[in-house]
C-alpha cells in the first residue's frame, strides 16, 4: 500500500509536464546515481557501473547512450563522492556530461536513512550537420556548427534503508539557450530545460531469502519552474513525461529476471512506449553483467527492431576485501 501511494504521488507531481531532453536507461536501478546525487555511497562500498544503450535498432540517427557511473563512501559512512560520465549521440548532435557528486547522510530511523546529495560539472553539446541533406537549404538552424561547454550543478534528497528507497533528483538545475542567430534577432533553435526524476522501490522475501520481489518505479519529467513553462514565444516540441514500471526476482543471490513498462503521459493523451525484458547475473566475486531489450509498443516499431541495453558492474566490499552479498537497489 505504501508503494502504491508513493507511485501515485509522483504521478501527481509530473502529470502536467513536457519536454524531456536528458538520456533514457532501462536499468536504471543499477545506476541511480545519473539522475540523483544524493544516492553515491548509498551502497556502503565503492560501485562501478557502465550502460551501453542502443535505441530503435535499425533506425537512422537513433539515440546511442554510453553511461559510466563510479561512487563510495569516504571514510565517515556519512559521506558519499562519486562521478558520472555520460555521452549521448543522436543523429549529428553529440552531448557530453562529466559530473562529481556529493552526499551526506543523516540517521533518521532504525535502519533509515536520509541522504542529502549535491554534484556540479560541465555538459558539452557539439553538432555536425555536414552530412545531413536539408529540404531547405536557407535554414539557418542548420547553417553554423556549434561546440560549446557549459557549467551545471544539481541536487537531490534520496531516502533509503535494506528495504526500500525513494528520491527525488534534479542533475541540472541551471538552463542555456543553445544556439541563436548571429545577428540575435531571430529565436533561439534550442534550449535546454530543467529535468526532474522521481524514483521508489522495496524488496519483498518470497518465502526464504533465497528469492526477493522488487518493484521499482522512475517518473522522468521536465519544465518544473522553467522557462519553458513562461516563455510563450517558445515552440514547444518534446517527449511528454514517462513512467517506468518494473517488476523483478532475484534468485539465489545469482539471477535478476524482470519485466517493465514504459508509457508516456500528459494532459491531452497516453502512449503505451514499451515492454521490456531485463535480465541480470551476479557473480560472487562482485561482478555483475546485464541485458535489457525494449520491446516497441508505440508506431516507430514500424521503423525499429526495439532498443538493447547492456550494463556491466563490480561491486567492491572495501572494508572486507569481497562482496558479502548482492546489492538490493
Amino acid at each position: 500500500m505504501k508503494l502504491t501511494l508513493l507511485i501515485a504521488a509522483f504521478i501527481a507531481f509530473t502529470v502536467h509536464l513536457t519536454a524531456q531532453q536528458e538520456s533514457m536507461y532501462t536499468q536504471y536501478m543499477f545506476n541511480k546515481t545519473l539522475f540523483n546525487p544524493a544516492c553515491v555511497g548509498s551502497n556502503g562500498h565503492l560501485t562501478a557501473n557502465i550502460i551501453h544503450r542502443q535505441q530503435w535498432i535499425g533506425f537512422e540517427g537513433a539515440p546511442v547512450t554510453q553511461a559510466l557511473g563510479v561512487h563510495s563512501p569516504l571514510r565517515s559512512e556519512h559521506i558519499g563522492a562519486g562521478f558520472s560520465l555520460q555521452r549521448d549521440k543522436i543523429g549529428s548532435t553529440e552531448m557530453y556530461d562529466l559530473f562529481a557528486a556529493y552526499a551526506y547522510q543523516f540517521q533518521v530511523g532504525y535502519n533509515l536513512k536520509l541522504s542529502i546529495g549535491v554534484q556540479g560539472g560541465f555538459t558539452n553539446w557539439h553538432a555536425d550537420w555536414s552530412g545531413i541533406n536539408l529540404e531547405q537549404t536557407s535554414d539557418q538552424v542548420f547553417q553554423q556548427n556549434f561546440n560549446f561547454w557549459k557549467p551545471n550543478f544539481g541536487a537531490g534528497a534520496y531516502l533509503f534503508s535494506k528495504q526500500f528507497y525513494v528520491g527525488l533528483g534534479c542533475p541540472k538545475l541551471l538552463e542555456y539557450d543553445l544556439n541563436k542567430a548571429k545577428n540575435d534577432q531571430n529565436p533561439v533553435f534550442g534550449s535546454t530545460y530543467r529535468h526532474f526524476y522521481g524514483t521508489v522501490g522495496a524488496v519483498f522475501p518470497i518465502g526464504s531469502s533465497a528469492m526477493v520481489f522488487r518493484p521499482s518505479a522512475m517518473v522522468k519529467t521536465a519544465g518544473l519552474g522553467s522557462s519553458y513553462l513562461r516563455n510563450d514565444g517558445k515552440q514547444r516540441i518534446g517527449a511528454p513525461t514517462t513512467i517506468d514500471l518494473d517488476a523483478s526476482v532475484f534468485m539465489q543471490e545469482t539471477l535478476w529476471l524482470g519485466l517493465a513498462f514504459r508509457s508516456a503521459f500528459s494532459k491531452q493523451y497516453q502512449s503505451a512506449e514499451s515492454v521490456d525484458i531485463r535480465a541480470a547475473w551476479y557473480f560472487r566475486n562482485g561482478l555483475r553483467m546485464g541485458v535489457t531489450y525494449d520491446i516497441l509498443l508505440s508506431k516507430i516499431r514500424k521503423a525499429s527492431a526495439g532498443s538493447l541495453e547492456l550494463m556491466l558492474g563490480y561491486e567492491f566490499d572495501i572494508k572486507i576485501n569481497k562482496v558479502a552479498s548482492p546489492r538490493y537497489f
